[in-house]
């Protein structure tokens, strides 16, 4: 399954829709990098909030999408974790160390919109 990434102005929001394989956490990470450039995005935002499982791999995943991101000079935000989630991923001793996260939609954009304001230009 392909992640649907929708571009709203300088923003990449890309919405998990469904458990994913390993191959399609690493297609994500590429079609990020390369979208991020081509659209010279300054935010991405991945939304999780549909999986009630993120094992070692896609955590390890989305910190790396979220690294990609800001060495192509975009910041990346994960947002919708469940609770469920959290409380496993932190019994795993799983975290997303340097990943912005937010509770959703709304909250990263709002961070987002905070940027500009604190001298991070819009592109």
């Amino acid at each position: 399954m392909t992640v649907p990434i929708l571009k709203q102005g300088d923003v990449l929001i890309a919405s998990v829709q469904a458990v994913l394989t390993d191959e399609e956490l690493l297609e994500l990470e590429m079609n990020i990098s390369d979208m991020v450039g081509r659209h010279r995005s300054r935010a991405v935002i991945i939304d999780v909030g549909v999986l009630d499982v993120l094992d070692s791999f896609g955590t390890r995943t989305l910190r790396s999408i979220a690294h990609v991101a800001k060495f192509r000079g975009a910041e990346a935000i994960v947002v919708g974790i469940q609770p469920d989630v959290a409380f496993a991923m932190v019994r795993m001793g799983l975290g997303l160390d340097g990943v912005r996260t937010a509770l959703d939609l709304d909250d990263a954009l709002d961070h987002i919109d905070g940027l500009e304001s604190h001298g991070y230009p819009r592109h």
